[in-house]
């Protein structure tokens, strides 16, 4: 008798293309990963219908609030499924989800992830969460729970998507964003590792529609294949960020994602104040010049869909600059004074970029 009837030969899940046994084998082979995002609030184990966090080791806080965010990586997913490398993918979730939860100040607590697939393979899957896992580690949050969906006939048996929520923490009057930032603050930019997650769909229509390349080609301005490349981790900046409201009085973050650096910086900045960024103080890497020649991408549109080598951004006092390139070089962040705030005038917009890229 096949998989694909009962006994009585009526239809059956595994029928439908449902394999109820290969997405246990995969919560099993993931379990060890999970473990090791544990913090001590978590209660029980991988497997429950919820996930456990204790809130009262929320009592230290005056007033806590709680900040949540959730997000996915959107077409990048598609890089990782045609180079069969699927441990790589959850770093970027989390960066995704808990970078832009940091940016209010808040410290990341726990995290759950979606994971749809067209077919459960036990140790693809397990390599998903094994990533995220590993960028909840990162990002000093833990894992407490998710869901594998199966769906055929909707994915092909390769396919996937992942998507996660988290949830942090920030006592109110620690809480930061635009009410803080004043005249004469500095923006200081810490450098992305690429593309992070963002813009997939142009990178991907302009390199392999346009341009013709292939994932395995090496690319000698990238100094490793196209592929490699592209599927670099997301930079995680949560507890750099955390380090950062530790030692200096800064005012503001800004996680830089799909619409650009401009835009998003600008969704910090308060009305009366203009935030300018001198291009001539950084040098995008090499992956972003290979996208606009390639399908000849006018600076706009790069700078409207791309991060441009700069993965956060924060707003210092002037007098906390030099602590806060100390805190981040510390920690192994490359960053820069890239700006300031001033009285925004005759600016329509939040946030603008000047000058020239340095070469």
């Amino acid at each position: 008798m096949s998989q694909a009837t009962s006994a009585t030969g009526g239809a059956s899940y595994a029928a439908a293309g449902v394999d109820i046994e290969a997405g246990d084998r995969a919560v099993e082979l993931m379990k060890e990963w999970v473990k090791k995002t544990q913090r001590p609030e978590v209660l029980g184990g991988l497997g429950g219908f919820a996930g456990l966090f204790d809130a009262s080791a929320l009592k230290r806080y005056e007033r806590p609030l709680l900040a949540s965010a959730t997000d996915g990586v959107g077409t990048k997913v598609d890089i990782a499924r045609r180079m069969g490398v699927y441990d790589t993918i959850g770093h970027d979730l989390v960066a995704m989800v808990m970078d832009d939860i940091v940016v209010c100040g808040a410290e990341p607590l726990f995290m759950t992830d979606y994971i749809c697939v067209g077919k459960v393979h036990p140790e693809r899957v397990a390599g998903i969460v094994k990533g995220i896992a590993e960028g909840c580690v990162l990002a000093g949050c833990a894992l407490v729970g998710g869901e594998t969906a199966e769906h055929p006939g909707l994915l092909g048996p390769d396919d996937f998507d992942v998507a996660g929520a988290g949830t942090g923490v920030v006592e109110a009057d620690r809480l930061l964003g635009a009410d803080r930032i004043r005249t004469g603050d500095v923006v200081v930019a810490m450098a992305s590792s690429g593309l992070h997650s963002n813009g997939y769909s142009l990178v991907r229509h302009v390199l392999f529609d346009r341009a013709g390349m292939e994932l395995d080609q090496r690319v000698e301005e990238l100094g490793r294949t196209l592929g490699e490349e592209l599927l670099e981790p997301t930079k995680i900046y949560s507890l750099d960020c955390l380090a950062l409201t530790r030692t200096t009085d800064v005012h503001a973050f800004s996680h830089i994602t799909g619409g650009g650096l401009a835009a998003n910086l600008a969704r910090v900045i308060p009305d009366h104040l203009h935030a300018t960024v001198d291009r001539s103080t950084w040098a995008p890497g090499a992956i972003f010049d290979l996208v606009g020649k390639a399908g000849q991408v006018e600076r706009l549109e790069l700078e409207k869909t791309l991060n441009m080598g700069v993965g956060m951004m924060a707003v210092v006092p002037a007098d906390s600059v030099d602590v806060a390139l100390a805190t981040l070089a510390d920690r192994g962040v490359e960053s820069w004074v890239a700006g300031e705030i001033t009285e925004r005038g005759d600016h329509s917009t939040g946030a603008a970029l000047t000058g020239d890229y340095a070469s």
